[in-house]
């Protein structure tokens, strides 16, 4: 089994930054998809952003578009999401996901799933 572990979440005023990791237990990490969604409570949980295996393809939903930047550490096994600009509406858990084709990433497939940390956006 493939291990995500997310950190970096927490409380942090409207227009603040927080930066999330996902850090992966697995040595093939460049052979996965990598990407970031989030559920808020009563919501539908939604893709976030979402990165290719090499780092050259990425996606943001239209709403984070220009605030957030996802990157990876292949030598790290790692993925990130820097979160700039953060507004309560961004307030969620924020859950690490990879699939080996980051098209089903976009349409809601998930090999692995982290356990999700919690974004917080006060007003």
């Amino acid at each position: 089994q493939v291990q995500l572990v997310e950190s970096g979440g927490g409380l942090v005023q409207a227009g603040g930054s927080l930066r999330l990791s996902c850090a992966a237990s697995e040595r093939t990490f460049i052979t996965y998809a990598m990407g970031w969604f989030r559920q808020a409570p009563g919501k539908e949980r939604e893709l976030v952003a979402a990165i290719s295996q090499s780092g050259g393809t990425t996606y943001y939903r239209d709403s984070v578009k220009g605030r957030f930047t996802i990157s990876r550490d292949n030598a790290k096994s790692t993925v990130y999401l820097q979160m700039n600009s953060l507004k309560p509406e961004d307030t969620a858990v924020y859950y690490c996901a990879a699939n080996n084709w980051l098209p089903a990433l976009q349409t809601g497939r998930v090999d692995y799933w982290g356990q999700g940390t919690q974004v917080t956006v006060s007003s």
